[in-house]
């Protein structure tokens, strides 16, 4: 399937017709540049599988059904989280917690790693090396449109199991790689039990589910789409 993406001129060019995109490549500043970098970096493709390194969303809402062992701390924590994103997303995607599983499009599993195994036998080595995991489907238009994760609550202690939690769901959004760049991300590759946003953490999702970034975009057309929506918000 042919994926169309956003193309226009950001340097400077003797060109015609290129005049007004070249201007708005001066308006950049230091901060907006380690954005749409960090941006490159963690929402292209995933750590594993060789999937294409393009842009991947969710469309339509994400409905969690959370089950296992559900504590009073971590649906909380859970419901921060959401608020936080709903807060984020402008393109018009949001994120609700359901109490009918029919009703789901996307699975919290709160326990052991071989509990999570059981039920997603696929994942069960993977389950037992990691206190997290997440895996997300998406259509032949790149559109993300269900998926599951788990924290492991007997191995994780309950700042830990805030930090898989928040961490796990974020990269479900389509934000699915890890970076060594800034200790205080969500996406560091590192262990870390980091239970807020870094500010750059909220530029990034914000970017992500802005109107005006599609699915299917390669870097190029990503720092391109990148670039016109920041200048346009100065």
């Amino acid at each position: 399937m042919m994926k169309k993406s956003l193309q226009f001129c950001v340097v400077v060019t003797l060109i015609a017709g290129c005049s007004e995109d070249s201007k708005m490549e001066v308006g950049l500043t230091a901060y907006d540049e380690r954005v749409i970098e960090y941006f490159s970096e963690v929402a292209l493709g995933f750590e594993f599988g060789g999937a294409s390194e393009i842009t991947r969303k969710w469309e339509d809402d994400m409905k969690i059904f959370v089950g296992g062992t559900k504590t009073a701390e971590l649906m909380s924590e859970l419901q921060n989280i959401v608020t936080e994103i709903n807060g984020l997303a402008t393109d018009g995607f949001s994120i609700s917690i359901v109490t009918d599983s029919i009703q789901m499009n996307y699975y919290i599993f709160l326990g052991p790693a071989d509990e999570y195994g059981k039920k997603y036998p696929s994942e069960a080595g993977l389950a037992v090396d990691n206190w997290g995991l997440f895996s997300v489907y998406w259509d032949s238009s790149e559109r993300i449109y269900k998926g599951n994760m788990y924290v492991d609550i007997d191995r994780a202690n309950p700042a830990e199991e805030k930090h898989l939690l928040r961490e796990e769901l974020t990269q479900s959004l389509g934000l699915a790689k890890d970076s060594e760049r800034y200790d205080d991300s969500i996406f560091q590759k590192d262990w870390t039990t980091t239970n807020d946003y870094a500010d750059i953490d909220r530029d990034v999702i914000r970017l992500l589910y802005h109107p005006q970034m599609q699915i299917g975009l390669n870097r190029s057309s990503a720092e391109q789409t990148l670039t016109q929506i920041i200048l346009n918000e100065k």
